[in-house]
């Protein structure tokens, strides 16, 4: 971020607490966020853009900015029990979680699987499937 930019956030922030105060006017605030906001955009395109172009010799600075821009949790919040019971330690979490992944792949309902597995009479379905040989590459 360059001086000019920085002096936009400031000046933001200003308004906004001159306007919290009755001091500034709403339009005027909001102008100023307008305008803060959208030469925070340009830089950020223009950051982008340069990673970009320069990505094939300087992969570094790429995969750092990507990093830096991942959103990753590091906790999984309370989780309910069938019984509604809430669970909070990580070894009832994961019993919990493997219970309600068991669930979702093994089914107890048969119609589903058995329209699934009776199939619709087409013609590819007792056919080989195609091979690559050497000679076709």
């Amino acid at each position: 971020m360059n001086k000019e930019l920085l002096d936009k956030l400031k000046h933001k922030k200003e308004a906004y607490r001159g306007w919290k105060q009755g001091q500034v006017a709403w339009e005027e605030y909001r102008e100023t966020v307008r305008a803060a906001r959208d030469q925070v955009r340009k830089a950020k395109a223009l950051i982008e853009l340069n990673l970009a172009r320069d990505v094939k010799g300087n992969k570094k600075s790429f995969y750092r900015y990507v990093r830096d821009n991942r959103k990753t949790r590091e906790n999984i919040d309370p989780l309910w029990k069938k019984k509604r019971d809430v669970v909070t330690q990580d070894m009832e979490m994961a019993e919990v979680l493997n219970d309600f992944f068991a669930s979702v792949f093994t089914s107890k309902c048969s119609s589903h699987t058995t329209q699934v597995t009776e199939g619709k009479g087409r013609a590819w379905e007792n056919e080989e499937p195609p091979t690559v040989g050497e000679d076709e590459i």
